[in-house]
């Protein structure tokens, strides 16, 4: 039984190419953005509103300069440079426990306590 005109399939047309999105998701969506394969991440954040910081890590220029302001004067970045001079002052290189059962790290620790004192 042959069928008619009207009852056969149409072909299939050929298929659309996918799009690509422009907006970066993700945990790596900050990293897309900054080093150019994406546009934007969700939240609009373009490559002009990031920044690397020292440590390597890829953040929005208004949060790292709040952070900066927020850490500027603040009781821990007085302990971390009272830490730095006890290490220059007792001659500490590489990795030491503050504290802990060492005795140069007890020092280190009792030196940098003192140094704080006086900041």
């Amino acid at each position: 039984m042959a069928l008619s005109t009207k009852m056969m399939k149409k072909p299939a047309g050929a298929m659309k190419a996918k799009k690509v999105s422009i907006i970066a998701r993700g945990k790596r969506a900050k990293s897309a953005v900054f080093s150019g394969r994406k546009q934007k991440t969700t939240s609009g954040l373009k490559m002009q509103d990031l920044i690397r910081t020292k440590t390597g890590k890829i953040v929005s220029k208004k949060a790292s300069e709040v952070r900066k302001k927020l850490n500027k004067g603040s009781r821990f970045e007085k302990w971390v440079k009272s830490v730095k001079e006890a290490r220059k002052e007792l001659g500490i290189t590489g990795f030491m426990i503050i504290g802990g059962s060492n005795p140069a790290g007890k020092a280190l620790y009792a030196k940098a306590k003192e140094l704080f004192g006086k900041a």
